[in-house]
């Protein structure tokens, strides 16, 4: 992953999950789908995505299965004691060896179990360097500060964290999501690929560390908890680098995008008709995006189902193309244009999302590219996924357009529609 860019990120975006990338209370999620859309369409290519979550690996898993996530380039766990990269979730050594320093877990078990204030979180959620309880909002600082002593006492440079108005972790000092972060950094900057813009985004105690950290932007959502508000208030009130967002979750990153002149903020979920927008920057990855939107909106019947639109969706497909379909089946690329007919409106009033994962392309010759992407759809409470490799053909000039010549599309493991029939694209 380190190697993905050949240059330093345009902009990396570190962002806490739950409450802040993702929005719980929106069960269409609509903010996490629109970043989605930009993301893909606009940064995919030249930056880099960081989740920093508190959840452990396994919590961090089931929540990707329930919610239309994005794969991160560095996932950051259990807050900021585990550090991964890529899809494959390989893990960070060195950083392990940071954390090892003064670190000692059976002591800290020792210790905590004399206090019967703190009940502990579930087993996933006890990590190499992080032991995680519950506590009362009333009792925790007196519990902090006793806890606090004895571990000085003991020898142990460790750090204590409150978040969520529930959530106690006992780390290594040398943990947590920002001291993550400012390692991050210090690999990218000897590498001589330290991002231009980096955006930490978040809600809650657990991401105040990342606001500290030198030279970023930051965003806190509308919905940010009173903790990390007073943090702000009593550490960083007059730092014009960090705002407290208008929107929720994130839309409110978005918003950040935005207010910090970073890039493009207008998610392609945002355009309701492609066909009148100014999309000065068309490229390989924001044709994908468009594409299975406009699909998306004509099976919901979003969109007028009108012939013209099919036409204009023909004529970008070369009169030789084939789609590969996931089963094997092999079809004209026009004819499943038109196979489209038969299912406008067919998910109206349902859950139906479609959104584009991991969106690559790669320049193969002239005008012809060459790009490969995840596209999932979430139909009810159902995931489905496969990964799509298509060749176009983006001709500059006046209208920038794309030709579809190729697209061959296979399963993801285990995420095979039931009914392959209702599988168009």
């Amino acid at each position: 992953m380190m190697n993905r860019l050949n240059a330093p990120a345009r902009l990396m975006i570190v962002s806490d999950l739950d409450h802040t990338m993702v929005d719980h209370h929106d069960p269409e999620n609509m903010s996490l789908l629109r970043f989605n859309a930009l993301w893909e369409a606009c940064y995919r290519h030249d930056s880099l995505l960081v989740f920093s979550t508190g959840r452990s690996p396994t919590l961090y898993k089931q929540l990707r299965k329930e919610k239309p996530m994005l794969t991160p380039d560095i996932t950051i766990m259990s807050v900021g004691t585990e550090i991964t990269y890529g899809t494959s979730m390989v893990p960070d050594d060195g950083w392990v060896e940071v954390l090892n320093q003064k670190w000692d877990r059976n002591t800290v078990t020792e210790e905590t179990s004399k206090f019967s204030e703190l009940t502990l979180q579930s087993e996933t959620e006890q990590r190499p360097h992080k032991v995680s309880f519950y506590v009362d909002k009333d009792k925790a600082q007196d519990v902090i500060k006793a806890l606090s002593e004895i571990f000085a006492k003991r020898g142990l440079d460790v750090k204590i964290v409150y978040s969520g108005g529930m959530d106690l972790d006992i780390l290594p000092q040398r943990a947590g999501k920002g001291q993550a972060l400012a390692y991050l950094h210090e690999k990218f900057k000897a590498e001589g690929k330290l991002p231009t813009n980096t955006l930490v985004c978040g809600d809650s105690g657990n991401d105040a560390e990342l606001f500290s950290i030198p030279d970023v932007h930051g965003v806190m959502v509308s919905n940010a908890q009173e903790e990390l508000l007073q943090w702000h208030a009593e550490n960083a009130k007059g730092n014009p680098k960090i705002i407290h967002a208008t929107e929720r979750c994130a839309a409110g990153i978005i918003q950040a995008i935005g207010h910090f002149n970073l890039g493009p903020n207008t998610s392609p979920r945002d355009i309701t008709n492609f066909s009148d927008s100014e999309l000065e920057n068309v490229s390989a990855s924001s044709e994908m995006v468009k594409f299975f939107l406009f699909y998306e909106r004509w099976r919901r019947a979003e969109v007028e189902n009108c012939e013209i639109y099919l036409a204009s969706m023909k004529a970008d497909c070369d009169a030789s193309g084939i789609l590969v379909h996931p089963s094997g089946a092999e079809l004209p690329l026009c004819g499943a244009i038109t196979g489209m007919r038969n299912y406008y409106g067919d998910k109206q009033g349902q859950q139906f999302r479609v959104w584009v994962d991991r969106v690559l392309s790669t320049q193969t010759g002239l005008d012809t590219w060459l790009v490969k992407f995840n596209k999932w759809e979430l139909s009810g409470d159902e995931q489905q996924g496969c990964v799509i490799t298509c060749i176009i053909n983006m001709k500059k000039g006046g209208v920038s357009r794309a030709t579809y010549m190729h697209v061959h599309e296979t399963w993801l493991e285990g995420s095979g529609a039931k009914d392959q029939s209702t599988w168009l694209f």
